[in-house]
């Protein structure tokens, strides 16, 4: 893939000690299989179906990097972990070299993920603040692609009154003409910390935001949600402390194993081709709790990754059952597959997005789903 060499003019190598990255790591560790940008041999991209790539900006968020960055602490447990999923392929791009100003970085890291995702790849960026979400969507910007969107975060980032554009970076995203959000999700608010007229708003715009206790009930709803976006942002704002300590905002949030189920519904998205995991800043860490947290994420997104590649498009009819009803005298279909069993709903322009069981459920007892009644709405 000679055409990506020239990446290696906006990344740095990845350097975690003087010992060759394979040389440290058992047979069957991540650190064994996957190829890494060390010194000057940039990984052969080809073949590969996820690309890591470390970004440890942090002047969004009013801060300068010191000590050892997020990306590598991120590393040292990912690398550790067993592999698998011997059928999804990973290599790590190294670090995005840190620009004279913010904006530069944006720029560099978003000719990154274009060059990457242009050729068919998954990009996750690790570290850095939760404004980088928009060099993810500039991405989609310069492609004129429409999305929908997804950011995980106790916190809604449109603080107009904050100095930091990782508290307002949204206003950006949502607002800016022209715009390429036909919509956006916000999984995990926590509501004492945002404004009612704030969630006011997003409804107007005919966005969804799900507060994060009513995630936790039934967490398999988030799947649809996130299944239908092509962005995937997480701030780890939204892990409580105790499972993620350098997250000093709240007590409260999601434990360890919903953020997995979150990252791994990620992966089963076959339109999810950018994420970023931000936030994490390694001297609040303790015992290395928040990146062995992340470590477990992004083996959660593999896994996902790896159970999604088994299914089949909606045009291959035998590997779906066919269910047809009606509600308030609406017709549809509804199509569950026979390889992952997940749903989709046809909507009255005969064109299909995902759905849980749940819908069906209601639909089949004359309700109208609220998920389909907000994609009505949108359109």
């Amino acid at each position: 893939m000679s055409d990506l060499l020239h990446l290696g003019d906006f990344l740095d190598p990845v350097r975690l000690n003087k010992k060759s990255i394979q040389d440290q790591y058992r047979p069957g560790q991540l650190g064994k299989s996957i190829e890494v940008h060390e010194e000057d041999a940039m990984p052969d991209f080809f073949d590969k179906d996820i690309i890591l790539v470390g970004c440890n900006e942090m002047r969004g968020n009013g801060l300068y990097s010191s000590g050892m960055t997020a990306a590598n602490a991120i590393r040292e447990q990912l690398y550790k972990l067993y592999n698998w999923h011997k059928d999804i392929r990973l290599a790590d791009a190294g670090d995005i070299k840190a620009g004279a100003g913010l904006n530069d970085t944006y720029a560099a890291l978003k000719t990154v993920i274009k060059e990457l995702t242009d050729v068919g790849k998954t990009v996750v960026v690790l570290g850095g603040s939760h404004d980088l979400t928009l060099a993810q969507y500039q991405n989609y910007v310069d492609k004129k692609q429409i999305i929908e969107a997804v950011c995980i975060d106790a916190l809604i980032d449109l603080d107009l009154d904050s100095l930091n554009r990782s508290d307002n970076f949204l206003m950006e995203m949502l607002t800016s003409e022209p715009n390429f959000v036909r919509h956006y999700n916000h999984i995990g608010f926590q509501s004492f910390y945002v404004h009612p007229h704030m969630l006011e708003t997003m409804d107007k715009l005919r966005f969804d935001c799900y507060r994060v206790g009513s995630v936790k009930e039934n967490i398999e709803e988030m799947e649809p949600v996130i299944r239908n976006s092509s962005l995937f942002s997480f701030d780890i704002s939204a892990i409580a402390n105790t499972y993620a300590p350098a997250n000093d905002l709240s007590p409260n949030g999601f434990n360890g194993e919903e953020a997995c189920a979150l990252m791994r519904f990620a992966g089963l998205s076959p339109n999810i081709n950018t994420i970023g995991i931000y936030g994490y800043l390694p001297e609040k860490d303790v015992n290395d709790l928040t990146a062995k947290q992340i470590s477990h994420m992004l083996w959660y997104l593999a896994d996902g990754k790896s159970r999604g590649q088994r299914e089949a498009g909606l045009e291959e009819r035998d590997s779906f059952i066919e269910y047809h009803t009606a509600f308030a005298e609406v017709e549809t279909v509804f199509l569950k597959s026979r390889k992952t069993n997940r749903w989709w709903m046809q909507l009255p322009d005969k064109k299909y997005i995902a759905c849980s069981y749940r819908d069906y459920l209601l639909a089949s007892s004359n309700e109208i789903p609220e998920r389909w009644l907000r994609a009505q709405e949108r359109v």
